[in-house]
């Protein structure tokens, strides 16, 4: 049967889960579509771990929907399973065991055949650079080398959707670069990657597209390019020669959302409107001298600042 529409990767429908009193996911209305990387963003208790409880059917929704490839989380959870690779935050591997025996394992249990399974297991180790290790006791491995075990483990059976909880949490820059790498890798092969993640940097580089939750709402859903244009307009830096007087002109400028004056430096906040700098150039001309100006995109920070009154370390 033809079917022009496809089916999103995950979706979810009025979502809400209460324990008790306390509402952790308050009516969420999320798509994410096939082949993208989508980042869940949130401080702590915003009500991102209790949503992927619910995608990955850990946890069971007290009312509205989530469907994984079209199937109901309440329903075909087993179907869900075998589509679905994740990488918890605490990575649940056997640390007495060797790298290979931790792949053999998760290779039985997803019923991957005999004939496949050691090539399958050879590929992923020489994807996550850990096929020189294969033989040693996980024990031993950095927490770096656990994190990629974990994804290379994850992936073995194949899912078209891969969760990854915080993917690069107390890992060092270089192996965060690694496992960015794999993550953006399978996009390239048409897979679904949805993460949560409290870096910043991360969300930005990886992600197609991210949500912002809090106190388990939805508070923004966009690409993180937009976000950054909508939510925080071009940050101006300038420095005087001398204490300018004309901050009260700058913040008279269309598009001009905060002036901050430190001694003979000016901060400005714009809200994305273009043509702004030459008119603060003109005014600057006019009253002082300018000893240095220069432009930036606002970061992820400052607009999650924004959005949720919170800082995401929180």
């Amino acid at each position: 049967m033809h079917n022009d529409r496809i089916e999103p990767a995950i979706e979810m429908i009025d979502l809400c889960k209460s324990f008790g009193t306390f509402q952790a996911v308050d009516h969420l209305s999320l798509t994410v579509q096939r082949g993208e990387i989508f980042g869940l963003l949130g401080p702590n208790g915003s009500g991102k771990t209790t949503t992927i409880n619910m995608i990955s059917g850990l946890s069971v929704p007290t009312s509205g929907e989530v469907r994984v490839f079209s199937y109901d989380v309440r329903h075909d959870v087993r179907k869900i399973h075998r589509l679905l690779g994740a990488v918890p935050q605490e990575t649940a591997l056997y640390e007495e065991l060797t790298a290979w025996a931790n792949m053999d394992f998760h290779a039985d249990i997803f019923g991957i055949p005999r004939k496949e399974k050691r090539e399958r297991i050879t590929r992923m180790l020489k994807l996550v650079q850990l096929e020189d290790r294969k033989d040693s006791r996980v024990g031993t491995f950095s927490g770096g080398m656990k994190r990629r075990l974990a994804l290379g483990r994850a992936l073995l059976h194949d899912p078209q959707l891969i969760y990854l909880d915080e993917p690069t949490l107390g890992v060092d820059v270089q192996a965060r670069r690694a496992i960015w790498d794999y993550i953006l890798l399978q996009r390239e092969q048409g897979k679904t990657v949805l993460i949560t993640t409290n870096y910043l940097e991360e969300a930005q580089i990886l992600c197609d597209r991210l949500a912002i939750i809090d106190r388990g709402k939805l508070v923004a859903v966009d690409t993180p390019t937009h976000l950054k244009q909508i939510y925080g307009g071009s940050v101006i830096e300038l420095e005087t020669i001398g204490q300018s007087t004309a901050s009260d002109q700058l913040r008279a400028i269309d598009g001009v959302e905060e002036v901050q004056q430190d001694g003979n430096h000016l901060t400005i906040t714009t809200q994305g409107v273009s043509g702004i700098v030459p008119q603060v150039i003109a005014i600057i001309a006019q009253k002082d001298e300018l000893r240095d100006i220069s432009v930036r995109e606002p970061n992820l920070d400052e607009i999650f600042l924004r959005l949720t009154g919170t800082a995401l370390r929180d």
